[in-house]
């Protein structure tokens, strides 16, 4: 196989830290670029009376999204070692938007880190790993949280 575009999939988390090591090693060793996508879950809205959305809805969402490009950037900084990287961040569900996103972006590989949650919890939340890799176009690589970093 050989990957061109390869997107990874970070929040800010220790398992996204790993999986965004992981996709940079993979884009230099293939000479691929790379897409860095950050998916701001939705918000429940607080309705008014008059059915409008709450100020505070929308002060939340344009911190999210500066907060999401913060993230981005500092992926791309500690890890990037001057790949040429797109970012992608939208309001959607994670697994949801990773797979939209991949799709439009036309990626070859998606990296993706994983909590390696079991039992109750997993079985209540799902894993979006898990979901990313059923149903995407592109094969998925799972980098799990007990991976080391360098």
């Amino acid at each position: 196989m050989n990957f061109k575009k390869i997107l990874i999939a970070v929040d800010n988390s220790t398992c996204s830290e790993k999986a965004a090591k992981a996709g940079y090693d993979m884009a230099e060793k293939f000479g691929a670029e790379v897409a860095l996508v950050n998916i701001i879950e939705p918000i429940p809205a607080n309705v008014n009376p008059d059915l409008t959305l709450a100020p505070v809805f929308l002060e939340t969402y344009d911190n999210s999204e500066e907060n999401s490009h913060v993230l981005l950037k500092e992926m791309e900084t500690k890890y990037g070692r001057d790949i040429k990287t797109t970012y992608l961040s939208i309001v959607d569900t994670a697994a949801h938007g990773i797979i939209q996103q991949s799709d439009e972006w036309g990626s070859d590989l998606i990296v993706i880190g994983t909590y390696g949650r079991t039992g109750l919890y997993h079985f209540l939340m799902g894993s979006v790993a898990e979901h990313v890799a059923r149903k995407s176009a592109c094969p998925v690589l799972i980098i799990p949280n007990k991976c080391e970093v360098d």
